[in-house]
């Protein structure tokens, strides 16, 4: 009987396929969203919808941008000519826009980020703007955004230590369900010093704070 259990457990088991569908042609993406141009009830002919299925797939290449770019290539150019500079850089308030993945809305806020250079140096203070928005500009929850930002920071530039925070509103919260606007979400996370010390996250949103 050992056997024939350990037979079961040795078989071969069979490999799901985890490559992606392929990607539909801009004509299939127009019609999808005359389907849901219908869906609503409205009248896809009339003047003012005709060409909106052109003008939503067009803005979904600009709203989801960020699947085409790459953090590393953002992220690749240092500058080690800092003249001994190795305390805390901070880049606060960055804009962001994103989409929300669960009811595909928007949210948006801004981003904080801090991060002690290493012996590589430090990065172009418009990449970490830059890197923000290769994230962003996808379907989203903040939490995994806030994690990718703070996960490519710390894998391509290795700082000592990297804090990130994200303030947003999300739309899929004020405008249905519960309809409460303002309401605001704040996500944090922490590594290296910031991580370690609480004196250092004390430090960040001490700065952060700072003139406000």
């Amino acid at each position: 009987m050992d056997d024939v259990v350990k037979s079961l457990f040795e078989r071969p088991q069979p490999q799901l396929d985890q490559s992606p569908p392929p990607r539909p042609s801009r004509e299939e993406a127009e019609a999808a969203v005359e389907v849901l141009l219908r869906w609503t009830g409205d009248n896809t002919s009339r003047e003012g919808l005709r060409d909106t299925p052109k003008r939503v797939v067009k803005a979904f290449e600009e709203f989801f941008s960020g699947y085409h770019e790459d953090a590393a290539s953002v992220l690749e150019r240092m500058f080690e000519e800092v003249h001994g500079y190795d305390d805390i850089v901070l880049v606060r308030d960055i804009p962001f826009t994103s989409h929300c993945e669960h009811h595909v809305v928007p949210f948006f806020g801004v981003a904080h980020i801090a991060y002690y250079p290493s012996e590589q140096g430090v990065v172009g203070l418009s990449k970490l703007a830059r890197l923000v928005d290769v994230f962003a500009k996808r379907l989203q929850t903040q939490e995994a955004l806030t994690a990718q930002i703070i996960g490519a920071i710390d894998l391509h530039l290795r700082p000592r230590g990297c804090a990130v925070m994200l303030e947003a509103e999300h739309m899929c919260m004020s405008m249905r369900g519960v309809r409460k606007q303002g309401a605001e979400t704040i996500t944090s996370q922490f590594t290296g010093v910031f991580r370690d010390d609480p004196a250092e996250q004390v430090r960040f949103l001490s700065m952060l704070r700072r003139g406000k």
